[in-house]
């Protein structure tokens, strides 16, 4: 007779099978390969693939056009995690409260999510165009010239930054409203009874309870600081001279425009052992902070 424990066992595994061979063939099998590309170059007229150990990296490291590439992935990370993440929260505590009209305020938050990002950059090409966009309609209206928005190196970033967050940020509102949603209610209550101020109650008792929530959209909001390729594709194309280039776009024209995919590859093992290291220093020092319900 078999025992229930193997058999208990063998169940669980069977079910986590299929989850365990997708991810082995479209996570963990492709970084390794990545890894191993890495550490070669290319065999050229048949020749075979020539083994230089970390060559590559030092190849990398010396580029100049990498580090700007990634003091710019920095900037973009530092602009639009944080401000999508605060407007995300001042959204959901403003649809959370009771106002007329209710849903359709939480559908018009919701709404730029749901557009595809091709779309959207298309959306904001216009807004952004230099003679017919609507930005520098508005602002002739009020008497001032024109800004060359996605031309000009000095303010070409910045206006990605502000399409990502107008992208992202009703994507997070949906977390922060559904963690609020499920808050009791006899706290809110307590603290009337005692007299407690609404800016009090936030940082003293919603915002610890929303710790959980917060860690989960920052480690979603930074790899999505780090997976930009489409609207860059449409909008600027890394241009005007790499002033808008980031990491995953960078690691697209090599492999793609320039056709150095072992350069690629190890641009790509890059970013990986870096967002590793963040969301290992994220979970380390915010866990302790997180209150778990």
């Amino acid at each position: 007779m078999t025992n229930p424990h193997v058999k208990m066992q063998l169940y669980g595994a069977l079910l986590l099978l299929p989850a365990a061979v997708l991810l082995t063939m479209f996570a963990y099998l492709p970084t390794v390969t990545t890894l191993i590309s890495s550490l070669y170059l290319p065999g050229f007229r048949g020749a075979p693939a020539e083994f230089v150990g970390l060559e590559n990296y030092r190849l990398l490291f010396d580029d100049p056009t990498f580090w700007k590439v990634a003091r710019n992935n920095l900037l973009y990370a530092l602009g639009t995690i944080p401000t999508s993440i605060a407007l995300a929260l001042a959204m959901a505590l403003f649809v959370n409260a009771r106002l007329p009209g209710r849903g359709l305020v939480r559908m018009a938050y919701f709404t730029p999510t749901i557009l595809p990002m091709i779309a959207a950059a298309n959306i904001w090409m216009f807004f952004y165009a230099p003679q017919i966009g609507l930005f520098n309609k508005l602002l002739g209206a009020l008497g001032f010239s024109g800004v060359n928005w996605l031309g000009d190196p000095a303010v070409a970033l910045y206006s990605v930054m502000a399409m990502s967050v107008w992208k992202e940020a009703g994507f997070f509102m949906i977390f922060y409203l559904a963690a609020l949603q499920a808050m009791p209610p006899e706290l809110k209550e307590a603290s009337d009874l005692e007299g407690t101020s609404r800016w009090s109650f936030f940082w003293r008792v919603t915002f610890p309870l929303l710790m959980p929530t917060t860690l989960f959209v920052l480690i979603n909001a930074l790899i999505n600081a780090v997976r930009v390729v489409d609207h860059l594709f449409i909008l600027t194309k890394g241009g005007p001279n790499n002033a808008t280039n980031l990491l995953l776009y960078y690691v697209y024209e090599n492999a793609f425009a320039f056709f150095d995919r072992t350069m690629a590859a190890t641009i790509t093992v890059v970013i990986l052992l870096t967002l590793a290291i963040i969301a290992t220093l994220k979970f380390t020092l915010l866990d302790r902070r997180t209150h778990y319900q």
